[in-house]
This record gives C-alpha cells, sequence and structure tokens, in this order.
C-alpha cells in the first residue's frame, strides 16, 4: 500500500493511499464529517480487482487544514485526487457521510462517475426520530445520563473524550456483546475529531440536502449503483430501501450488521461489496418496488 501527499489547488495537502492495480478504480470517502479515513479493511476486501484509492478529507488526520468547510470545496478537492491519480471515471465506494460526499460529487460531476456503491446511507427523512429511539434503547439509563454529562463539558480531557466517543458510538453495532469493544477502538484511534469540521458541513448538508434532488440523482445514477445496509444499525434500513426504490437501484440490507458491516458479518459484507464492485457499468437497473419498511 503506498501512501502518498497530493496538494490541492490551494496547496493543501491531502494523505492518500492506494492500493492493488486496474480499472476502474475505485475511491472510498470515509465518514465522519470530523474522522479520519478508517477504510483499509473495507479496501483490503476489493483490492485484488482493481486500484483502491482512500485519503483523509482536509482538516483530519494527516491533512491538516483550518478554514471554512462547504461541499463545494470538498468537490474540488475530490475533483483535483481525480485528476492527480490520473482517473477521468472511477467508482465510489462511501461510508456514512462520505455516502452524502459522493451523491454531492455525483450532481457535480456526472461524466467522472462509472459507478456507485454506498455503504450504511445516505439517510434520508424520515429516519432521526427512529435512529434516536434505537439509540437510546441500546444505553442504559446509567450510559446515557454520563453521555449527557461528558457533552455538556466544553473542553474534555483525553480519557473523556474517548469516553465520550465510545458512549456515542456504541449504538452502531448490532452485536451488543461486542459494541463496546469495537466503540471504544474507534474512539481510541479516530482522533482528534475535527467537531467545527463536523458542524460546517452537518449545516451544509441541511442547507442542501440530497432529498431535495433525488429525481436528479436518479437520472445521474450510474449503471449496477448499489446501496449496502445493515439491518442491525440504529439508523432505520427502511430508509435505505424506500431510497433505492426512489433511486431505481440495487439494495442489499445484510441481516446482524450495524453502521460497519464488515465488522459484524465479513463474510456476508465481502460478499456484496465485491459483487457491487464487479457490477458496475453496464449493469441494467432493477424494477421500482413498492417501498418495504425496516
Amino acid at each position: 500500500m503506498a501512501e502518498t501527499m497530493i496538494a490541492m489547488d490551494d496547496r493543501v495537502r491531502l494523505r492518500t493511499w492506494t492500493s492493488g492495480a486496474g480499472k476502474p478504480a475505485v475511491v472510498m470517502l470515509h465518514g465522519g464529517p470530523g474522522l479520519p479515513d478508517y477504510l483499509a479493511p473495507v479496501a483490503g476486501l476489493i483490492d485484488d480487482l482493481c486500484a483502491v484509492h482512500r485519503y483523509d478529507q482536509r482538516g483530519t488526520g494527516g491533512s491538516p487544514w483550518a478554514g471554512e468547510h462547504t461541499i463545494a470545496r470538498h468537490m474540488r478537492d475530490l475533483a483535483r485526487l481525480l485528476d492527480a491519480w490520473g482517473h477521468e471515471r472511477v467508482v465510489l465506494v462511501g461510508h456514512s457521510f462520505g455516502t452524502d460526499l459522493a451523491g454531492h460529487f455525483l450532481l457535480a460531476h456526472p461524466g467522472r462517475v462509472a459507478g456507485l456503491v454506498q455503504l450504511a446511507g445516505p439517510f434520508t427523512e424520515p429516519w432521526r426520530d427512529a435512529d434516536r429511539a434505537a439509540q437510546r434503547a441500546r444505553r442504559s439509563g446509567r450510559q446515557q445520563a454520563r453521555l449527557e454529562e461528558l457533552d455538556a463539558i466544553e473542553v474534555r480531557g483525553e480519557a473523556e473524550e474517548i469516553e465520550y466517543l465510545a458512549l456515542s458510538w456504541c449504538t452502531d453495532h448490532a452485536d451488543r456483546a461486542r459494541a463496546w469493544e469495537w466503540a471504544l477502538a474507534a474512539a481510541r484511534a479516530l482522533r482528534p475529531v475535527n467537531y467545527a469540521m463536523n458542524r460546517q458541513l452537518n449545516a451544509a448538508k441541511r442547507a442542501d440536502p440530497l432529498e431535495g434532488r433525488l429525481d436528479e440523482l436518479r437520472e445521474l445514477l450510474p449503471p449496477g449503483a448499489t446501496i449496502i445496509g445493515g439491518a442491525g444499525d440504529s439508523r432505520p434500513a427502511g430508509a435505505l430501501r424506500r431510497l433505492a426504490n426512489r433511486l431505481g437501484c440495487t439494495v442489499d440490507i445484510i441481516p446482524d450488521a450495524g453502521h460497519h458491516p464488515w465488522l459484524e458479518a465479513p463474510g456476508r459484507f465481502r460478499a456484496a461489496l465485491r459483487a457491487a464492485v464487479a457490477r458496475g457499468p453496464g449493469a441494467s437497473r432493477p424494477p421500482v418496488q413498492p417501498a418495504a419498511g425496516r
């Protein structure tokens, strides 16, 4: 796996990784917003099929930057990376907030998207109330009280920040026996969180929601586009089914998996991801079916 720093149009350098070889290349877009890349295990599932690129979005991990985060700024970064890697068209694989970035890139640069695989997102309304209810049900009363206590602290120490993130993320997982273990590992690895970036890009999402552009997305969607989610995510799988129905794309909801399905259902997820990437250009879209609930 090769690590390379690539300069953007404003001279900011982004940390990138490339593994594998072959086209069409895959570019992975991690979630957050405000977290560094964590998709190396996912890249390893497909980099025998094609080249796979990953990067720390500006302001995270090895791509330090301080400034106003906008969707347009991140779209320019991604276009610049494609140029630097020498790709006119790529398959985008987004996870969580990365699915929103992938959707906006498709809207802005449809000619550069050869394929689209969306992991655990994007979630379009209505979904937030169901997610909040599931999160509260998965935390004990003591955990919820502690989360609220830590959230009220303006400047948390290192141990407090790790505990806060673990309490925030432990509801992502369907396997409740291992949920804390996975959340704690992520909390230790994915710091520091860029909270300013998180606030700014979440505000940008609210200002220009994908919900308002679904008809346009459907028209631009590349053949073989796929949404993969976990039935045990706190976020409702029914929202992904409704979105797939609206877009006319394939949806694969993996049983007993949460927001990071490669952790809880590695075999099933690997097969689904490889099939989605291999499906690529030339595949036909499935007929639109009545939307199913969660």
